[in-house]
């Protein structure tokens, strides 16, 4: 588990964009489970949409991208370099099945699939109360400004490149 505290100081992400709240489980090299609490105090509700909020898609995905983010730094372990950044370089298969309203607690599992050239690829889901609100495979990459190598999620210890 992680608190808010051990979260912040994993990813680089502050307030308004951090959105992930707690860790429930990690595994590494294999799975991540985490919450999201949605608050009606959250800036983007002003604007999306008045009179009826709604969670926008797009953060949504975010916040799966960045459990995905905790899980592979957390498998880089002691490997990760102090200045790594982790990108989101693509989304596939995006469903959205339910609307994310304030009050929610979303409920972020993302499972690692494989790795390829420094690409790491995700199966991510996010539920609301059991019920599947969005579902998409995505792929993160990471990097160190210098663009040194960094080990392989498959094998912290590789050095392998992107």
């Amino acid at each position: 588990m992680m608190d808010i505290q051990e979260i912040l100081r994993t990813l680089p992400h502050r307030y308004p964009i951090i959105l992930v709240d707690r860790v429930i489980e990690v595994e590494p090299r294999r799975r991540i489970v985490a919450l999201k609490n949605v608050s009606i105090n959250e800036p983007v509700f002003a604007g999306h949409f008045p009179g009826y909020p709604v969670m926008p898609g797009v953060l949504i995905l975010e916040a799966l991208a960045q459990a995905a983010a905790i899980l592979s730094i957390v498998t880089l372990g002691d490997q990760r370099p102090k200045d790594l950044i982790y990108y989101f370089v693509g989304i596939d298969k995006a469903r959205f099945k339910r609307p994310v309203e304030p009050g929610d607690q979303l409920m972020l599992e993302v499972d690692f699939a494989r790795e390829l050239r420094g690409i790491a690829f995700f199966k991510a889901k996010a539920t609301v109360q059991g019920q599947v609100a969005c579902e998409a495979d995505l792929m993160c990459a990471y990097r160190s400004p210098s663009k040194a190598p960094v080990g392989s999620l498959s094998d912290p210890g590789s050095g392998a490149s992107a």
